[in-house]
């Protein structure tokens, strides 16, 4: 039986089920699950999983959008000591293959969704048993179906703070992306924070924007669920009317990428007292800039606005600036929020492109509890971690400026990554997508905003390709998120003093 106080994440669920038991623990669509339903729906779906082939899976990829079926997926995966590997049903077969392969997952759970892939991946050569409960799993051509049987799980099995919940997986300048293994020592020491942080209850209804296999899904599902509060999943359509649908759906937490209030802004949904149902507001994965933030305070005025920051590699989230209209505005650097404090039990390095320590400016490096231990693939370590003084630190590559009450702000990217609507992206990787393309000799990637979002824009040389034939290759291959809005073909790059390629030169044009 695990111990609702030990460092299971389905501890918090098991907390809030006794907190809440009829309560509804997640609303899709018109459905609302309660804890008792969507306990027992995870108990049942865990025994499935014990009882499939000779050994029990170690890692399961839980395949689906956001559906019932994915949550008590992600439950019953964590409820069965198993790692937790959350994949996008709409990525690219071809990436989705290589994220089964390198997180070693030996099942998977599917919705509708996710079955449809599945069967691609079959096509392709890889087969693995499949748990979708409602579904005709045996209709998708090399599937092997899980049956649910008749043998829940009496409760969820303990766990160690060693054993990996969860792997998530990075953009990776390589072409691949990178695997980042997520200890439940890791969740305990960060979600214990959060506890004494924050104020949650029954009473709260978490908004859900992001992705379930973006990191930050994490924050809403187990800040909510160790709470007794409820999941809300927010459809694409909410948008067009985000002041309704938030007061219908009594939504009282939102947390989503800054660019949300770009779009939210373009759609009339920023009106002065709007949202005044919204007891928090948060906002991770980019930078945050104050005259967003001061337009989100107007139309929930009643919420504390918090600009919280961490890569994945340090577990959600390491810092957090809470506005305060009065203090913050002067604080902020080139109209940008302070990302605030390290989290307490951490330390920090900030390091010059020399290799030499500041105290002021550089490189924020971090090493504590919620840092993971390395990538899966110990060959992507190179370059991310650094030793110093008998400790290993994780290097975020963020250029950081300590301000004189000690809180950090987010001043840039030292290397080649961007944040696109949340999405933390190695343009090295869409580079060498590109240059895969028939017909092209080398890209470059460069990014442009536009109406306060980020853009991708790359510029190719070799043949003149069709911005369409090409879009349509990179769709093969890159998620949604990270295909460049414009292609531009040069018979050279532009070079500066140094004889490299000028990406500033670029990066000027693409803006103008």
């Amino acid at each position: 039986m695990v111990d609702v106080d030990g460092p299971a994440l389905s501890a918090r669920f098991l907390r809030g089920l006794a907190a809440n038991p009829t309560g509804t623990a997640l609303r899709v669509g018109s459905r609302a699950v309660s804890y008792e339903e969507l306990h027992e729906l995870a108990l049942a779906r865990a025994g499935a999983l014990r009882s499939a082939g000779d050994q029990p899976p170690e890692a399961v990829a839980v395949l689906t959008g956001k559906s019932v079926e994915a949550y008590a997926g992600i439950l019953a995966v964590l409820y069965a000591g198993a790692t937790v590997v959350p994949l996008h049903a709409g990525f690219p077969v071809s990436r989705t293959r290589r994220m089964l392969e390198v997180s070693g997952a030996t099942a998977v759970v599917a919705d509708e969704a996710g079955l449809a892939t599945l069967g691609e991946l079959a096509g392709a050569g890889l087969e693995l048993p499949v748990l979708a409960p409602g579904l005709d799993a045996d209709a998708v051509p090399g599937t092997t179906r899980i049956p649910l049987g008749d043998r829940p799980l009496d409760a969820p099995l303990p766990v160690t703070a060693s054993q990996v919940a969860y792997v998530l997986f990075t953009s990776g300048s390589t072409g691949r992306p990178k695997g980042v293994p997520i200890t439940y020592g890791m969740t305990d020491h960060y979600f214990r924070l959060v506890d004494r942080h924050y104020d949650f209850d029954t009473t709260d209804v978490f908004s859900q924007t992001f992705d379930l296999n973006f990191d930050c899904a994490a924050f809403d599902m187990f800040c909510a669920w160790g709470a007794g509060a409820a999941v809300q999943p927010v459809p694409a359509q909410a948008y067009r009317d985000l002041p309704g649908f938030l007061a219908e759906r009594a939504v009282t937490v939102w947390f989503s990428a800054p660019s949300a209030i770009t779009l939210i802004r373009r759609l009339g949904g920023l009106r002065p007292g709007g949202m005044p149902g919204l007891r928090w507001s948060l906002f991770a994965g980019e930078a945050l800039r104050a005259a967003d933030v001061a337009d989100w305070h107007a139309a929930a005025h009643r919420s504390t606005v918090a600009n919280i920051y961490g890569p994945t590699e340090l577990t959600l989230t390491i810092t957090g600036h809470r506005w305060s209209p009065e203090t913050s505005p002067g604080l902020c650097v080139n109209g940008l929020v302070p990302i605030g404090h390290l989290h307490e039990g951490h330390d920090a390095l900030l390091r010059t492109p020399e290799g030499e320590l500041s105290d002021h400016e550089g490189e924020l490096c971090v090493t504590g509890p919620q840092m993971t231990p390395g990538y899966l693939d110990p060959a992507d370590d190179e370059g991310r971690f650094l030793d110093h003084d008998g400790r290993r630190w994780y290097r975020t590559g963020d250029r950081v400026r300590r301000l004189a009450n000690g809180e950090l702000i987010y001043l840039g990217r030292w290397d080649a990554q961007v944040q696109v609507n949340g999405w933390r992206i190695e343009l090295a990787e869409i580079e060498h997508a590109l240059a895969g393309c028939p017909g092209v000799r080398d890209a470059v990637a460069v990014t442009r905003t536009v109406d306060g979002l980020v853009e991708i824009v790359v510029y190719y040389t070799g043949e003149p390709v069709p911005a369409a034939q090409l879009a349509k290759q990179l769709a093969e291959i890159l998620p949604k998120g990270m295909l460049p809005r414009r292609y531009t073909h040069l018979d050279e790059f532009p070079l500066n003093s140094n004889r490299k390629i000028d990406r500033g030169r670029l990066a000027r044009a693409a803006a103008s």
